[in-house]
């Protein structure tokens, strides 16, 4: 027996898709990826939110059998109202994955994370076996941090411990990411606030050294992941 509440079988996004036709594009050619058996790491963002729709266009079309790791509480419910089934990184290892992206440098180095879930998306593509990161042309730098801040999930109990480490760093700012329709920060799904950090220079060993700083939970560089792109 499944749900017949609105809630459950209608698709929500929150704003109008920008670029939408390229993007559909890509979310078909991605749709064209998937085979019987597949288990698919699954992220967020306009264009990964069309592809879950062009996937669970083609598993019903094919009878397919597969199962998805959403990389978020909003991703789960899209599969869920799509009927794509899902599991997680403690059952299952991902053949392959997608995600969005919201810069991407000429070295397929990448800011993610304004939609707050960078952690698992992290743990989702550092499992997988191939990652096809989905942008359009809007997403393409010179340099990393030209459009985005650097976000960095933290624990609240240190907030102030990594923003006087982020002293030592050549920034401009450092702002505590606020909620939007509720009172107070963004908490991401493990109940970690979010710093959108604006760094003059953004080397490459710079997520390293913010993985360093105690109380950095993860941060939104991604920097040196074997990824391919989709545009």
């Amino acid at each position: 027996m499944t749900w017949k509440n609105p809630l459950a079988n209608n698709l929500q996004w929150s704003s109008d898709i920008s670029n939408k036709e390229a993007k559909q594009k890509v979310a078909t050619r991605l749709a064209e990826r998937v085979k019987d058996g597949d288990i698919i790491g699954v992220g967020s963002g306009s264009t990964a939110f069309l592809a879950i729709q062009s996937i669970a266009k083609k598993i019903k079309e094919e009878n397919l059998k597969i199962l998805a790791i959403p990389t978020s509480h909003e991703v789960a419910l899209t599969c869920s109202i799509l009927g794509i089934p899902t599991t997680s990184l403690a059952s299952a290892k991902p053949d392959w994955a997608f995600d969005g992206a919201d810069e991407v440098d000429p070295h397929n180095h990448l800011i993610k994370g304004r939609g707050g879930a960078m952690f698992h998306e992290k743990l989702v593509i550092a499992s997988s076996n191939e990652t096809y990161i989905l942008v359009d042309h809007s997403k393409f730098v010179e340099k990393l941090g030209s459009k985005h801040p650097v976000p960095l999930e933290v624990d609240p109990r240190a907030v102030h411990l990594v923003e006087t480490c982020l002293e030592s760093f050549e920034v401009s700012s450092v702002d505590l990411r606020m909620a939007q329709s509720k009172d107070g920060p963004v908490l991401t799904e493990a109940g970690h606030i979010i710093l959108d950090v604006r760094f003059n220079h953004i080397e490459p060993g710079l997520e390293k050294e913010l993985s360093s700083i105690p109380g950095v939970i993860e941060s939104g560089l991604f920097q040196g992941y074997n990824i391919n792109l989709m545009s």
